[in-house]
């Protein structure tokens, strides 16, 4: 698996990296073997990156005196490329050490050492041997440079101790998975939830599977390309009275919803999890292979908790039930797919009020699945109430409880002698906590060492001495929570004494308590930081693309396909609602909201409403610096009963996102559920120069199909003279509101922007009033700040609006429809808004409702747009509680 790298020579016509196998590396010793070369290529594709050339080729054919060896030591292989910085790189494993063979001619490693080296030459290269000085070729950007690497911090991941690899077999699929899928391209079948360089190495894969047999072959012996997991692997030799062999613990952590602790929770919209990690024990000799393999992962369902509290951490539910179910229900089938059989054992409190509301949530959406999938089952079990005062023996009462389904799930045994498979394992503990580390961690060993003793006590009746494999096991579980203790919250496990002993000391608990502060710091001080790399890392930033290989027969089938992608597309109506209404901190009145929300029966059925409220609560001092989320939760529910009560389709809250005042809620029609993905909430403050959160916005993105929708509702700056105060929050709203990996607002193909924006009229007052008795808006929005600002290109630029043929929307005397007569006198002007921006877009309505509960009027209002996605069709409604709009988009 060792090779040389080499560099082509000053004067070569593009800088070339090669790979060159070590003899010993070379499938067929009389041969040189293959050399892997990478080149720039002068193709860029469609977005300007660079293309890069690979080949490989016979070793005679290379023409040393071209090139120079630029790493002293021999590397381990090619993790991939990466666009990066301006720059295009090949990750080169640099260093490793092996841990162990999981059976025999199966050896594992870990990284210890990565470097990314520039293809281009843009970037100075570091941990190579400088190139001899030649006067004529002397360039500024040769050896290190003053500034850090840009690729730095990847390598510091890369190098955290949790990344392995092995040059024999597939380190990502469990030993029974393996020997399901026994076939002569078993190397192509790695799994992409475990493979965490699949990013960098996706197109190196597709160029390998181009190759012929021989030549893939000869690569894959050589250990050219390296298939990396993340999470643990443990070897220690054992012995008994009767038997000896190797004892092994495996996780692989998921990569598909990666990330740290307070950044990465609940489930995602493809059911995929947080801290998801599959855990196999494994036993084996010359003779046979024993393995055991369970399940841990975040509690599947939608929340999210903040980590800058020392003592709690509030957890919320981001996602009503009922829209929660298909993220769910994907989870799970993927488990009964892959597994046949899930019990799960839920460790959460029933005294810590977040726990219960979790555990609460959690079981509602089993229990509504269990009809569906039948191979779901669920255990509750309060650790901190049942081993409280160090009372770990009651674990053996879970044991005991579950013990039915552990002897019929069994495990994987491989009778290596006759090459036959006796046992395979029929099912899968799930275990989670809150963290899915410290309380997961004991009882998946208690559970792991049950199987363990079962298998010695069957295989080898007579043999009573084994606990010193038992001691082993335990280490190795202990060692084992650690790691994944380290890759999610940058501390090692609590409790680890109790997975390696059983017990706890006052040391471990002086220990435990040392971790808890340390995690306290790395989460809410260096996990930002430490997401965005995993993100880059895995390709998920939103600029992202992977390096593409020049390979001119598959582009020129790909722009054919392009070039007809219309003659495979499919349309698909998508209705969605839009209103915005200031409450001026009022709740729910007697006042019906159907005129608002629930439209004639002639007008279609929205796919989606979504709702934006500013003052949802009085803007006091008080509710600036601890947001009251009661006042949000009695309009969630007050507009969720009355859209269901118009009858026909059901709603289900999708999302909420609450600021201070401003307050944006989401109801998708569960039809729609299944087709919506990736939804998100971010918030940005503008008020007291971004510190107070009296004013800013709360917007919500997702992907509806293959279209990115981002929804915004914003109360801004108000005052008749503070235009440029407005514009200047406009500004900041959408350059500093962002969402995960790198979006924000632009980054969207539709945006949808509504609220009380409070822009006023450049008018007289009375003049204003007059106009507004006679009916003549025209001439009062011709002094309409908005519209201004937009002509002016100050604020909203790129933004459109529909013609406003209705009374402005502000400011009344509350329950009657006189515009304001207290001693301010207030102008009227339409400060509720409805704004967007995306392609073929346009409005086919819009209006305002008569609500006498605010100073403000609810409006309505409706499009039509035209936009790329998996071809649909696109409507929305627009209402705001002032004024409304109705809008219609189609997607071909």
């Amino acid at each position: 698996m060792q090779s040389e790298v080499y560099l082509s020579s000053h004067g070569q016509a593009a800088r070339t990296i090669a790979l060159r196998p070590c003899g010993s590396n070379r499938l067929d010793p009389a041969s040189q073997g293959n050399i892997l070369y990478f080149s720039p290529h002068d193709e860029h594709t469609q977005t300007g990156l660079l293309k890069v050339a690979v080949r490989l080729e016979p070793a005679a054919d290379f023409h040393q005196g071209f090139y120079r060896k630029v790493h002293s030591r021999p590397v381990y292989g090619c993790l991939g490329l990466m666009h990066h910085a301006n720059d295009t790189f090949i990750a080169l494993v640099t260093g490793c050490s092996k841990v162990g063979d999981l059976r025999m001619g199966e050896s594992v490693y870990k990284i210890i050492a990565v470097k990314f080296f520039s293809l281009t030459g843009e970037t100075p290269d570091e941990d190579m041997i400088p190139a001899p000085v030649n006067p004529e070729y002397t360039s500024d950007t040769e050896g290190p440079g003053l500034m850090p690497h840009p690729c730095r911090e990847l390598e510091k991941v890369l190098c955290n101790g949790g990344f392995y690899f092995s040059p024999q077999f597939d380190l990502t699929r469990s030993i029974q998975s393996r020997q399901e899928i026994r076939s002569a391209e078993a190397n192509q079948n790695y799994d992409q939830s475990y493979l965490w360089n699949h990013f960098m190495l996706s197109e190196l894969l597709t160029f390998r599977s181009h190759l012929d047999e021989q030549e893939r072959e000869e690569m894959d012996f050589g250990g050219l390309l390296v298939h990396v997991i993340q999470g643990y692997v443990g070897c220690q030799p054992f012995r008994t009275a009767t038997t000896q062999g190797q004892i092994s613990v495996i996780s692989r952590l998921s990569s598909r919803r990666a990330g740290t602790r307070y950044n990465t929770r609940g489930i995602d919209d493809n059911g995929n999890v947080a801290n998801f990690v599959e855990t196999e024990t494994i036993l084996s000799n010359s003779e046979w292979c024993f393995a055991y393999t369970q399940i841990r992962g975040s509690v599947p369902v939608f929340w999210e908790q903040q980590g800058l509290q020392l003592a709690s951490h509030k957890i919320q539910l981001s996602r009503g039930s009922d829209a929660t179910k298909p993220a769910v229900r994907r989870h799970f089938e993927e488990l009964i797919q892959k597994y046949e059989d899930v019990h799960i054992i839920d460790l959460l409190g029933i005294k810590d009020q977040g726990e219960v509301t979790l555990s609460q949530e959690y079981r509602g959406q089993v229990e509504a699945l269990k009809p569906i999938l039948k191979h779901i089952h669920m255990t509750r079990f309060d650790y901190h109430s049942q081993v409280k005062g160090g009372n770990y023996e009651q674990v053996q009462n879970l044991l005991q409880h579950i013990r039915g389904d552990s002897e019929r799930y069994g495990y994987f045994y491989h009778d290596l002698l006759s090459n036959s498979i006796i046992q395979t394992q029929r099912g899968v503990f799930r275990t989670n906590c809150l963290d899915c580390l410290d309380r997961t961690n004991v009882i998946q060993s208690s559970l792991s060492r049950e199987a363990t003793e079962y298998l010695i006590h069957n295989l080898f009746p007579q043999d009573s001495r084994f606990s010193s494999l038992m001691a082993i096991h335990s280490q190795l579980w202990g060692d084992n929570g650690d790691m994944l203790s380290k890759i999610y919250t940058g501390t090692g496990a609590l409790k680890s004494d109790v997975t390696r002993s059983g017990k706890m000391s006052f040391a471990s608990m002086l220990g435990d308590a040392t971790k808890s502060i340390n995690r306290f710091y790395i989460n809410n001080f260096q996990d930002k930081d430490r997401q965005e790399v995993i993100d880059i890392l895995l390709g998920k930033m939103s600029h992202q693309s992977p390096v593409t290989i020049y390979d001119p027969v598959h582009d020129s089938i790909a722009s054919e396909v392009k070039a007809r992608l219309g003659e495979y597309s499919q349309k698909v109506q998508i209705d969605v609602f839009v209103g915005t209404y200031n409450l001026n901190g009022k709740p729910p009145s007697e006042e019906t909201l159907e005129p608002w929300l629930c439209f004639d029966k002639d007008v279609p059925e929205p796919d989606l409403y979504v709702i934006g409220f500013q003052e949802i609560v009085k803007l006091t001092p008080k509710q600036i610096m601890a947001t009251d989320e009661g006042k949000r939760r009695v309009w969630e529910h007050e507009i969720e009963r009355t859209i269901n009560r118009r009858g026909g389709a059901r709603y289900a809250q999708l999302r909420s996102g609450q600021l201070v005042g401003a307050a944006l809620m989401i109801y998708a029609k569960e039809s729609s559920l299944p087709h919506i993905r990736n939804v998100e909430c971010a918030i940005k403050k503008t008020g007291m120069g971004g510190m107070a959160g009296n004013k800013g916005a709360v917007a919500i993105r997702m992907n509806y199909y293959e279209t990115e929708l981002c929804l915004v509702t914003s109360h801004l700056a108000s005052g008749q003279d503070n235009l440029q105060e407005r514009n200047n929050d406009f500004h900041t709203i959408n350059n500093g509101l962002t969402f995960a990996r790198g979006r924000n607002i632009a980054s969207h193909d539709i945006i949808l922007w509504c609220g009380d924006f409070n822009y006023r009229v450049d008018m007289e007052n009375d003049q204003i009033r007059a106009l507004v008795s006679q009916g003549n808006y025209f001439e009062i929005f011709r002094c309409d700040q908005l519209k201004r600002s937009i002509d002016y290109g100050e604020a909203f630029y790129g933004y459109k609006e529909g013609i406003i043929a209705f009374a402005p929307t502000y400011r009344y005397d509350i329950g009657t429809d006189n515009y304001d007569t207290s001693e301010k006198y207030r102008a009227p002007a339409w400060t509720d808004r409805i704004l967007y921006k995306g392609r073929d877009i346009y409005q086919t309505s819009y209006d305002r409702a008569e609500f006498r509960t605010s100073d403000h009027r609810p409006g309505k209002r409706f499009y039509v747009m035209r936009g790329p996605s998996m071809p649909f069709f696109f409507f929305f409604f627009f209402f705001l509680c002032s004024n409304g709009a109705f809008f219609h988009k189609i997607v071909d």
